[in-house]
């Protein structure tokens, strides 16, 4: 069997850029033209609004760049970091308006999909969505709370935010639509979420999704739905910490899913 591929974060130059290759551009070329098409219909107008001010261009962004544009509209950054971090440094860069975002891209080989969150599904999929300021500063919020909480109670917080941030959907002139960043920067999720008759769509209620178990390699089954962007940053007022608590002395809903068989980590 041929050994999976291994991803490196790039070293960053005297000036804090990274450097890339020619077929790492184009990379990030295909996927962009392929998503740009994908999302027109399916993906929230703020989103759209978001990819249409960060100006993408057929070449990886650095990251120094995307932070200055965000910075004008949210106080928001793009932090470089390796493509997984521990939850206390995940919530500790959130809760200074940073994004983490790691720097490498997927092979050709992966092109549909990659389990390690590379450059292209954090600045397209995350980033366009820092220049709406009720979702920035529910990012920011929710940080901040995290580190009140123990790594156990941050996993489970976790939950919450892969339903919403990775895998939320908004209710636009009554259509659904794609906000969260894991369907956005994916090719057969954006347009499975909010057309297939298979996943069920539920209101959003923080304490059902962090009763839900997920995995990270499945098209989603359950999707949870909001009505606005300001009903995001309203969750914050349901006391999310208190409410990650309590579910951990609730049982689990049943998983909508088949156990993973291979080994590795499941986000359950």
């Amino acid at each position: 069997m041929k050994a999976k591929h291994v991803y490196h974060s790039k070293p960053l130059d005297n000036k804090g850029c990274a450097h890339y290759t020619q077929e790492e551009n184009e990379t990030w070329a295909f996927l962009l033209h392929r998503q740009n098409e994908l999302i027109k219909t399916r993906a929230s107008k703020e989103f759209i609004r978001g990819v249409e001010i960060l100006k993408f261009k057929d070449e990886i962004p650095q990251h120094g760049n995307i932070t200055s544009i965000l910075n004008s509209y949210t106080g928001w950054g793009v932090e470089p970091v390796p493509a997984l971090i521990q939850p206390d440094v995940f919530f500790s860069l959130l809760s200074q308006k940073k994004f983490p975002a790691a720097n490498f891209i997927r092979t050709p080989a992966d092109i549909d999909y990659i389990e390690e969150p590379d450059v292209f599904h954090e600045i397209f999929g995350h980033c366009p969505l820092l220049t709406n300021m009720p979702y920035a500063e529910f990012m920011h919020q929710y940080g901040r709370l995290a580190l009140e909480a123990d790594k156990k109670t941050q996993m489970r917080l976790f939950r919450l935010f892969w339903f919403t941030i990775e895998f939320g959907l908004i209710k636009e002139d009554n259509q659904y639509k794609a906000y969260g960043g894991g369907i956005l920067s994916s090719k057969s999720e954006i347009i499975y979420s909010v057309e297939s008759e298979i996943p069920e769509r539920r209101a959003l209620d923080p304490l059902d999704a962090l009763r839900t178990p997920f995995r990270i390699d499945i098209l989603q089954p359950i999707y949870f739905v909001i009505d606005s962007f300001e009903d995001l940053f309203k969750l914050l007022d349901k006391k999310p910490l208190e409410l990650a608590r309590l579910s951990m002395t609730m049982t689990d809903f049943p998983p909508k899913f088949e156990k993973r068989k291979k080994k590795g980590k499941n986000y359950e």
